[in-house]
Parts: structure tokens; sequence; C-alpha cells
């Protein structure tokens, strides 16, 4: 049975849940369901990484946000900063059709959602800014590729921007992100959530 929230297509018996949350001063109503990741509420590393985020200090250009889940992070971006485009991906199809959902029941017209296994599916494009809550229970290798191919889908000045537990690897995390990039700042550390961020050409 592939009940994971990282898989392509969760066997799982369906529950929807709706509910409303406030992120980037913005409400936001929600429909999750089972075999998404946090389906109760818009989880703590999300909302870190969502507030340590400056839209203002990237360059022009769209958002991506790798690892989308039902859409809170990339949403929440569309909604707060409407004159970007913002891409979402994952490769959980439940989850890119509850998205799907939420973009509408929100009206935010913003953004472009696409099945992706990482940046399989992203092409040659490249973006501002990413931002990524990794699937930790995916594995170490997923992981590390989510942040290491990164460098290859940014602009110039463009910034990785990632959450990660400092038990489920951020130490690691900031290590590939120093090695690839040259540049790792932790710019933000809440209740065990490091938030890390390069500069892409610093």
């Amino acid at each position: 049975m592939t009940n994971h929230y990282y898989t392509q297509n969760p066997d799982v018996v369906h529950e929807e849940q709706h509910w409303p949350f406030t992120l980037l001063g913005n409400e936001l109503l929600f429909t999750t369901d089972n075999g998404v990741f946090s389906k109760n509420r818009v989880d703590y590393g999300s909302r870190v990484l969502l507030d340590a985020f400056e839209a203002d200090k990237v360059p022009a250009g769209d958002l991506l946000d790798l690892g989308c889940g039902y859409g809170p992070i990339g949403l929440a971006l569309a909604k707060r900063w409407p004159d970007r485009q913002v891409t979402m991906a994952d490769v959980n199809e439940l989850a890119l059709s509850l998205a799907r959902q939420n973009a509408t029941a929100n009206q935010i017209t913003n953004v472009t959602i696409v099945e992706s296994d990482r940046y399989a599916a992203l092409g040659d494009q490249r973006y501002a800014a990413i931002l990524t809550n990794p699937p930790v229970r995916a594995g170490k290798d997923v992981v590390t590729s989510m942040l290491t191919d990164a460098a290859q889908h940014l602009l110039p000045g463009g910034t990785l921007t990632v959450v990660l537990q400092k038990k489920q690897g951020a130490p690691s995390a900031k290590k590939h992100m120093t090695e690839t990039f040259g540049n790792c700042q932790i710019i933000k550390k809440d209740k065990g959530y490091y938030i890390l961020e390069s500069v892409q050409g610093a």
C-alpha cells in the first residue's frame, strides 16, 4: 500500500477536511485529505519558511514552490505577491488536485501547478526564488537532490530557501548548499527549525 505523501498515487481512504488559515496576512481556505502532508493545519515549518522569505530581495521573475503538497506555501506567496507568477510542483497527484482546488477556492490565478518529480518536468525554466519544505521521509538522496539541483534552476541573484529541523538534517543540508552555491546562511531559527538560504552567484 503506497500511502506516503511523497508518492505519486497515495492509496488512501478519502476524508476531506476544510479549514481556514492565515498566511502572510491573508486568510486562505484549504481543502485537504488523507495522503497529504500536514492535513489538519499548515505545519509550523512552512509558516516559519514563509515568514522568513523576502520576495523584495530577489530578482524579477517567477517563484517555485518545490514539493508544494496541497499548496500552502505557493498559494500564500501568490496571494501576497500577485505580480509574481508562482509555479507549484509535486509528485503527489492527490496533493496537486487539492492544490488546484485550493487555488480556485481562493481566487488565485497567478499559479501554475505541475506534476514533477523534483525538477524533472520543469525543463530549463529558471526562477527568481525556490522555496521548499522538503519531504524528509522520502530519504536523504531525494532531499539532497532538491537542494543541489536548484542551482540549475535559479536566475543570477536568485535564492534557494529551505526549512529543515536540526534533527532532520539541517546541518547536512547547509553543507550541501554551501558546496553547491558557495554560500548558505541560516536566516532564522525557531523551535528547532532552521531556515537555510543560498544565493545563486553570490
